[in-house]
């Protein structure tokens, strides 16, 4: 079977307590032509610290912003300095399964024509312990494409092809956030799309994930900008986007579950909601 070398790309700001879990993660994966391309983004924790303790491994490159520059521009520098056939994003409080790349590797030998295959990925605690398995990565309907559909979403782990990536105009270095999500719009534009129904990424769930916290309503804004450009690009109007977008199901759920005024709203309820069920209102 072919080697092609596997770029992973770490794009590091301040995860000082699992950065070593991420790296180590790779170094045990049981396919061996990869890299580690990682760019700190001006970590102001000891980050950098913990990841040039492995400056000695020749397949390990390490790189540093001057001033914090935002996802963006480091995820976009992470390609840059680069060297894969094929590459994929892991964020640095994350981990891999020890299989990920040799399955990602002989899917993409065998689909050549994809520009993006990706994964389903676990949920895991603080510190790593197995939560659940996630249900939500789907392969997105043939018959529409991942800016239209409603049910199919790219998650981790995701992986694509550098030939197919310099078709695109690439990462927008002054995108702060849903920087995956524009990306896998434009890899869209120029290739076919594989989901692969195997849990290979592990996702960490804590105090500072995105998913727990209000960047989470930020990040959905700019999940709408990612698609305004696709439709741009795509000269689709968007009225035939966003709106379905924004008030189907999901999306509004999600856009209500992240606003503040509903967190404010259920944290003041709770209290009177457990008083009413201890007093039977609700028997």
């Amino acid at each position: 079977m072919e080697s092609p070398l596997f770029s992973i790309l770490i794009a590091n700001f301040n995860n000082r307590d699992f950065i070593e879990e991420a790296i180590t993660s790779i170094i045990n994966q049981t396919y061996k032509n990869w890299e580690i391309i990682i760019v700190d983004d001006a970590s102001t924790d000891n980050s950098i610290d913990i990841i040039e303790k492995h400056k000695s491994n020749s397949k390990i490159k390490i790189y540093s912003n001057k001033v914090n520059k935002g996802c963006g521009f480091t995820k976009n520098k992470c390609i840059n300095l680069s060297n894969g056939e094929i590459l994929g994003f892991l964020d640095p409080d994350d981990t891999l399964e020890s299989n990920a790349i040799e399955i990602m590797i002989e899917h993409h030998l065998k689909y050549k024509g994809h520009s993006l295959i990706y994964s389903s990925l676990n949920f895991c605690d603080k510190n790593l312990n197995f939560l659940s398995k996630s249900n939500f990565p789907k392969q997105i309907d043939s018959k529409s494409s991942y800016l239209k559909s409603k049910s199919g979403r790219i998650s981790h782990f995701a992986t694509f092809k550098i030939s197919f990536y310099n078709k695109t105009c690439g990462i927008n270095p002054e995108f702060i956030r849903a920087v995956d999500q524009d990306l896998y719009l434009k890899l869209e534009e120029v290739g076919k799309l594989l989901f692969i129904n195997e849990h290979l990424y592990n996702y960490r769930n804590h105090e500072n994930s995105i998913s727990l916290n209000e960047n989470k309503e930020k990040a959905f804004a700019w999940n709408i900008l990612a698609k305004i450009e696709a439709c741009k690009r795509r000269n689709i109007s968007i009225e035939e986007i966003l709106p379905k977008f924004i008030f189907s199901e999901e999306g509004l759920r999600r856009y209500v579950d992240a606003s503040s005024s509903y967190k404010l709203g259920n944290a003041l309820l709770k209290p009177i909601r457990f008083i009413k069920s201890k007093l039977g209102f609700y028997k």
